[in-house]
């Protein structure tokens, strides 16, 4: 899943790659521009990402390493379309998911009736590192509980939640109060983007259906 991750940001025309591991993923990416060591704590290690290009004030794409089926075209297309100016996330619309992964273990979630898969990708604009560092930790450990996230954000949100009210747009507006940058998804993203491994049947499944 690295190779495929790494294959496919090359091929989208990332230059500079950073990757956060231990020994047997350095060993693994003896081609990348810079490795990080990794910590025990994924929200650490989150951070060690985002820190990894301190020193490059540029528009940075952060992703996940447990996407099996990511490709070139589906980067370049979200990356195409992300502003300059805002902190993007991927988003593919759930009937093309189910559609390209028939039978698949659940995916996504429902915000004020659209049903919606986040991808493992985002891009994050320059300057902007500092403030999604801020946070990047708690959305984390958040980022697969959307009452957890909708909690940190206020007890607003997390009725508009309750009562099915919450919508992506919502979270958008909470998001840019937050970090202080404009922040927005990217929509209808290739499904690519949003399978991830996180378990043993979503992992199975990638196996059984390459």
């Amino acid at each position: 899943m690295l190779a495929r991750v790494l294959g496919a940001l090359r091929g989208a025309g990332v230059d500079r790659v950073a990757v956060v591991g231990g020994s047997e993923v350095r060993a693994a990416c003896a081609d990348v521009e810079r490795f990080v060591p990794e910590s025990s704590s994924g929200s650490q290690n989150v951070l060690r990402a985002l820190e990894a290009w301190a020193d490059c004030d540029a528009p940075m794409i952060y992703a996940t390493s447990d996407m099996p089926y990511v490709t070139a075209e589906a980067v370049a297309d979200f990356a195409g379309r992300a502003p300059q100016d805002a902190i993007a996330v991927a988003l593919a619309d759930y009937a093309d998911f189910a559609t390209r992964f028939p039978g698949a273990p659940p995916f996504g979630i429902t915000l004020a009736g659209e049903r919606v898969v986040n991808g493992g990708i985002f891009r994050i604009p320059a300057g902007a590192r500092a403030g999604v560092a801020r946070l990047a930790g708690e959305f984390f450990n958040a980022r697969k509980r959307p009452w957890r996230m909708a909690g940190m954000v206020g007890p607003g949100a997390l009725l508009r939640f309750a009562f099915h009210r919450l919508s992506v747009e919502d979270l958008e507006g909470v998001a840019l109060r937050l970090l202080g940058v404009r922040s927005t998804a990217i929509r209808r993203c290739a499904p690519e983007l949003g399978y991830d491994a996180d378990t043993a049947a979503e992992y199975a499944y990638a196996c059984a259906n390459r």
